[in-house]
Order: C-alpha cells, then structure tokens, then sequence
C-alpha cells in the first residue's frame, strides 16, 4: 500500500511541476486559441463564399426577371397597338382590303419538281472557282 501511495504521491508532484508549470499551461491555452481562432477563419470564410455565391444567383435572377419584365411590356404594347388590333380583327373575321385577292395554288407537278431540282444541279457545279483557288489568289495575287 506505501507503494502505490508512494507512486502516486510522486506521479502527483511530477504532473504538478513539470506539465502543470505557467510556461506550459500558457502554451497550451495559446495552441487552444489557435484551434479556435484557424477553425472560425475558416468557417467565417466558407460562410462568406457561399452567401456570396447565393447573392450572384439572386442578382442573376432578378436581371432575368428584368428582362422578362420588359419583354412583356414590349408584348403587351404590341397586342394595344393598332396595327396588331387590325390583323387580329381581319384573322378572325376574314376581312380583306380592297384589291387583295385570295389565291389558292396547286401542289407542284413533277416536271415542276424536276426542273427545280435540275436548276439547282446546275448552279451548285457552275458555282465559279474553288475555295482553295480563291485563297491562292488572294494570299499570292495570282
């Protein structure tokens, strides 16, 4: 029993001495403060990234909301324009002007279609020189 009461009597005024100075227990409240203060910086700063990346969005949104907004007021000023109320008017009573004329065509014939297609045959070889010839010339002058 003396031992143990010995041991720990010694284990006492070690710890009391050595680890429990004033130079050690200042050391270790400043690396506590260091903890915190490194651990707040940090947070602080992820806080501030993400409030200012949800602040971009918002002012990203609101100019698209802008935009919206004035597109709409440029379509409500074309539905109260007169020229709009006319064509609105004469889609749905099927008015004409004096003079104008409805003409129904036909569909195509095929001769019709084959001389198109012949046509557009023809421009695309005749279309003058090529591409490479162009550059040739402009880079060398020829």
């Amino acid at each position: 029993m003396k031992t143990i009461k010995t041991r720990l009597r010694r284990l006492y005024f070690r710890v009391k001495h050595d680890y429990l100075s004033f130079d050690n227990i200042i050391f270790f409240v400043a690396i506590i403060a260091c903890f915190f203060w490194t651990y707040s910086s940090l947070s602080a700063t992820a806080k501030n990234w993400e409030l200012s990346q949800k602040l971009a969005t918002r002012r990203r949104e609101e100019k698209l909301l802008e935009l919206e907004v004035a597109s709409l007021k440029l379509e409500n000023e074309y539905y109260r324009s007169a020229e709009y109320q006319e064509l609105s008017a004469r889609a749905k009573s099927n008015k004409m002007f004096d003079g104008e004329h409805l003409v129904y065509l036909p569909e195509n014939s095929e001769a019709a279609r084959k001389k198109y297609n012949e046509t557009a045959k023809e421009e695309t070889v005749s279309s003058g020189p090529s591409n490479v010839s162009q550059w040739m010339s402009f880079l060398f002058g020829t």
